[in-house]
């Protein structure tokens, strides 16, 4: 167990300068996290510039995502950044709010893969035999179902039962039975790829001598599990963790597209897209309902596909430096 331990600060400092060097990967994460404080803040943004003065109210009714007005398809201007939609809402406002769901989405569909998988691969690759056997047969046959097709049916087919029991339970929750259902489903359908890795990972542990030092002083197979080897695949638990939160996004993008992800009063980077494309007509084309959700959709996608490939290549043992 030592030698594990006092290698693993020099070997996260040997990462994170590997991760420094690659600029594509450092920019993608400052983009993220300006683009996370962004959506976060505004709102507070918004609020403290309405109490602040007659142009700060002026202001943040402008940039009201839910007022509707008259400036209906207004392009973009200084008062409206980014334009406004069919109903005159304010497409800037939207798209913070639009992009704070689809993170949402993105991080909580991601963390319910990590959990599952996490705890599938773990459990197979360490007890083996005829339970690994089966628990990985398992996975294979989820594998062979087209997963945007299981998280269509998870909706269609539990959304009307969701909300008749959150009508009762917890009526203030109704409106976001679409959302909870959306993670549920992305979460369960994108946790089958971490099972794999991280029982590769467990079957290359489990008869480390660190491994066998905790068995033979009599640690159960729950302690070493979680104190031990778990701890031990974070590196590659984390760089895949980071390819799956733009899937999981991508996902979400698509099933709001096509008008089965989120429903308004909510809105999502997708369900702007598709509000965009069905203004497209042949007299005009009001190109920024569709270029600015686009184009922030695409280059988050691509910032978090940047820094996962980042992480993958500072925590790659095989690296020589």
């Amino acid at each position: 167990m030592a030698p594990i331990l006092n290698q693993d600060s020099p070997k996260a400092s040997r990462a994170w300068q590997r991760f420094k060097q690659n600029r594509p990967a450092v920019i993608s994460a400052a983009f993220l996290v300006l683009l996370a404080a962004v959506v976060v803040a505004w709102p507070a943004c918004i609020s403290i510039a309405g109490r602040l003065s007659h142009a700060g109210q002026a202001f943040a009714r402008a940039h009201d995502p839910v007022r509707v007005s008259d400036a209906q398809f207004s392009p973009p201007d200084r008062v409206h950044w980014f334009g406004t939609d069919v109903h005159g809402r304010d497409l800037f406002a939207r798209v913070i709010y639009g992009t704070r769901i689809s993170l949402l989405v993105g991080l909580t569909g991601a963390a319910v893969s990590l959990l599952i998988g996490v705890a599938w691969g773990a459990t197979a690759g360490y007890i083996g035999g005829r339970l690994d056997n089966l628990m990985m047969r398992t996975v294979d046959v989820l594998y062979s179902m087209p997963s945007i097709i299981l998280v269509i049916v998870l909706i269609t087919a539990f959304e009307n039962v969701c909300k008749a029991w959150l009508a009762t339970a917890a009526p203030e929750l109704t409106r976001l039975t679409r959302l909870l259902l959306l993670v549920i489903g992305l979460g369960s359908v994108s946790w089958l790829t971490m099972a794999r890795i991280v029982r590769g990972q467990v079957l290359a542990l489990r008869n480390q001598p660190f491994v066998e030092a905790a068995r033979a002083l009599g640690a159960g197979t729950t302690r070493i599990l979680t104190k031990h080897i778990i701890p031990n695949t974070a590196g590659v638990v984390i760089v895949y963790l980071t390819l799956t939160v733009p899937s999981v996004v991508l996902y979400e993008s698509f099933l709001s597209y096509l008008g089965l992800g989120i429903q308004p009063p909510l809105a999502s980077l997708g369900s702007l897209i598709a509000e965009g494309a069905a203004q497209i007509n042949p007299i005009r084309i009001y190109w920024w309902l569709i270029v600015f959700p686009g184009a922030v959709l695409v280059a988050m996608l691509m910032a978090l596909n940047f820094l996962g490939d980042g992480l993958r290549d500072a925590f790659d043992v095989k690296a020589t430096k």
